[in-house]
């Protein structure tokens, strides 16, 4: 089974810039790049940065190995001149950006990437699968977390994803307020807490209902998840009971009506002595099924499919733009895709309360900072070499506070204006 490493990521055309560069004398011109996103999906008021630290540590393994060469030579991809570059390739430039974590809008410069132009342009594609999905995962499961409105949520979408990027689901997903992940990869490589029950086939697998309760509370004690729904769910729960006794953790329900089942099944279980057993539901949840659960009794919900594919947005619709070259602004005209030129300079403007007002974004300079300012950008890279990150629960809370700053109306589910305003203003 081959692993795909960093530098297999590299586009086919990043590496016909790269030769072409090298070959007319400009691949080490200075320049800088910037990732950011023209417009949020449709429906979105927000979006979240994250991934920043995964590609922070891929950029450092970023290398062209022996075997990797031979591959772009032999298919002409690249001359010889191309695959000695490329063979001493470590990237030595600076890379700053938004906090993992952080919210963006449009136009949010959340990843500037500066140095020669051809050791930054061979990153592109990397960073924007990074960024794009990572972004993506993580703003669907930001609305669910809110939606879910302080209750527990538990990632299983693992099986609706490619082996690594469900992986880095679980970890935006957690990052976005996920307590769980059924991942065990995500749990041992991260550190987030796993949770998990049996599935339909260990019920189907035993003679009975009963039988497969029995075994599974033998073997993981009654501080265990029954599923419930195999059969009938009411007769589920009383067998559940009746095994394990009022002292369940929880039952787990995965089809149905879920809001007319979830009444139905605190009522039983309440009728059945187990008043303090958990009501977990599952079953292609997304934000708007969570939200239409807020008024009934359920303690934890599992998302899986809409979560680890962006809850319809499986793309945060980041791009990365040349923007500067030595020193010199420079734009795209293109109709409906122009760029501003020259590097940004993002800060968020705030009320004395905490409350965010704005982003004022300023291209080659300062913006002219308030009392309640924030600089939105900070240090990943410097001189190639990493700097110090924040742990994966530091910037979960940061999240959760950026979210507790924007006005209540950015967190409705429904379309609307971005939570709070973006102006790009020109340099003093």
């Amino acid at each position: 089974m081959h692993s795909l490493r960093p530098a297999l990521l590299t586009d086919h055309y990043e590496l016909t810039m790269v030769s072409a560069a090298l070959r007319d004398g400009t691949a080490d011109r200075r320049c800088v790049f910037e990732v950011f996103s023209r417009r949020l999906p449709i429906g979105r008021r927000y979006g979240v940065v994250a991934g920043t630290a995964r590609l922070v540590e891929m950029i450092r393994q970023f290398r062209f190995d022996p075997a990797d060469l031979d591959f772009l030579r032999r298919t002409g991809v690249v001359d010889e001149q191309g695959a000695a570059w490329l063979a001493d390739y470590r990237f030595t430039g600076d890379i700053d950006g938004y906090a993992e974590g952080d919210l963006f809008f449009p136009g949010s410069p959340i990843l500037t990437v500066s140095g020669g132009f051809a050791e930054c342009v061979v990153l592109e594609t990397l960073v924007l699968s990074v960024l794009n999905h990572d972004c993506a995962v993580a703003a669907a499961a930001a609305r669910m977390v809110t939606a879910a409105r302080g209750r527990a949520l538990i990632e299983m979408g693992s099986r609706r994803a490619h082996e690594e990027a469900a992986v880095a689901a679980a970890r935006a997903a957690y990052l976005a307020g996920f307590r769980f992940t059924s991942n065990l990869a995500a749990g041992q490589r991260y550190g987030i807490p796993t949770a998990g029950t049996a599935a339909h086939a260990f019920t189907l697998l035993h003679d009975d209902e009963r039988a497969a309760f029995a075994s599974q509370v033998a073997t993981l004690g009654k501080d265990t998840t029954l599923l419930v729904d195999t059969y009938d769910i009411s007769q589920g729960i009383r067998n559940a009971i009746e095994v394990a006794g009022p002292e369940l953790r929880a039952v787990r329900i995965d089809s149905g009506d879920l809001a007319v089942i979830a009444q139905q099944s605190r009522e039983l279980l309440d009728s059945l002595g187990a008043t303090e057993t958990k009501i977990i539901v599952s079953g292609d949840l997304d934000e708007y099924a969570i939200a239409a659960l807020a008024a009934e009794p359920v303690d934890m919900y599992g998302a899986g499919t809409a979560v680890v594919t962006g809850s319809g947005a499986p793309t945060a619709g980041l791009v990365y733009k040349l923007v500067e070259v030595e020193g010199r602004p420079v734009v795209k005209r293109s109709e409906h895709k122009a760029t501003i030129g020259g590097r940004k300079v993002a800060v968020r403007r705030h009320k004395p309360t905490g409350t965010a007002t704005e982003e004022i974004i300023v291209p080659q300079g300062v913006p002219d900072r308030h009392p309640n300012d924030r600089l939105l950008q900070r240090s990943y890279v410097a001189d190639g070499e990493p700097m110090g990150l924040p742990t994966l629960d530091e910037s979960r809370e940061h999240l959760r506070q950026c979210l507790i700053s924007i006005p209540w109306e950015g967190l409705k589910l429904s379309a609307g204006d971005p939570a709070i305003p973006v102006t790009v203003v020109p340099a003093e």
